[in-house]
């Protein structure tokens, strides 16, 4: 792996100022105010949001909480998509700080997955973790680590340690020096146009004549329309972690440096705002 330590922490320490609210019909005992919180991109909102619950809590009667959700303008937010993919799919354009709705009741299970406890979030991170490192190395870089290494990446991810996460995840980045690479890219591709929740398919970083595929040849194949025609006007934008990268960046280079903890490079195509 390259090692360009300051844009991976860069990645790490992106953060969204946010404004959490209560939803108006919530039924509380005084005016519930509203807290303010910079959340990490790379985190998920059911890990960073204890402190938003309590907040919350202390104005409602008992026996009007059960398990806390929240919204966008009225899109429920996916707490297993990390936070960063939130924003840049749903909120892009818009002011900061970023307004998010809190709720504890009518929770929207066609939309949502539950989450009663930081072991489900664990095991869904873990489970990423390993379906990256199938596509990357055949499983076998995780397989060979030992249960303490698995936990060192949830605890880095958890207690926010830069440090303790890239000090194991590093090996998951790693290739032998005879490939030009990992063997395929995970990646899952996001529209905020469409029902369809990502695209996600096999795709090798390097071309068969040994060239390396860059951010654009991929997008040419799984998403054609968010190219823009030479003659055309532009019509989406191409984010991830919050930025535009060029479509000429190697896709092995973003795989390795702008990845999410869990290993997969999550990209986001939104419509370009018009104004």
């Amino acid at each position: 792996m390259t090692d360009d330590k300051d844009v991976l922490r860069d990645v790490w320490f992106g953060r969204i100022p946010t404004c959490f609210t209560l939803y108006q019909d919530e039924i509380t005992e005084r005016e519930a105010e509203p807290y303010y919180l910079l959340l990490p991109r790379i985190s998920y909102l059911t890990l960073v949001t204890d402190k938003v619950k309590k907040h919350f809590q202390k104005v409602m009667r008992q026996e009007e909480v059960s398990e806390i959700w929240f919204e966008y303008e009225g899109t429920p937010l996916k707490w297993h998509y990390p936070i960063g993919l939130l924003f840049d799919l749903h909120a892009s354009n818009t002011a900061l700080p970023w307004s998010i709705t809190v709720h504890f009741k009518n929770f929207p299970e066609k939309d949502l997955l539950h989450c009663h406890s930081k072991d489900v979030i664990e095991a869904h991170f873990m489970a990423c973790i390993k379906e990256a490192d199938a596509l990357k190395h055949k499983s076998q870089v995780i397989n060979e680590m030992q249960k303490k290494d698995h936990k060192q990446l949830w605890m880095g991810l958890q207690n926010d340690k830069f440090e303790q996460f890239w000090a194991i995840n590093r090996k998951l980045m790693e290739y032998p020096p005879e490939d030009s690479g990992f063997r395929f890219i995970p990646f899952r591709i996001y529209q905020a146009t469409t029902e369809r929740p990502f695209i996600q398919k096999l795709f090798r970083p390097i071309d068969s004549g040994g060239q390396l595929h860059t951010l654009g040849d991929l997008l040419k194949d799984m998403c054609p329309s968010a190219i823009t025609p030479e003659d055309g006007e532009k019509k989406t934008q191409v984010m991830i972690h919050g930025i535009e990268p060029m479509l000429e960046t190697p896709l092995q280079w973003l795989s390795e440096h702008m990845s999410y903890p869990d290993n997969f490079l999550h990209i986001s195509i939104i419509p370009r705002p018009t104004d």
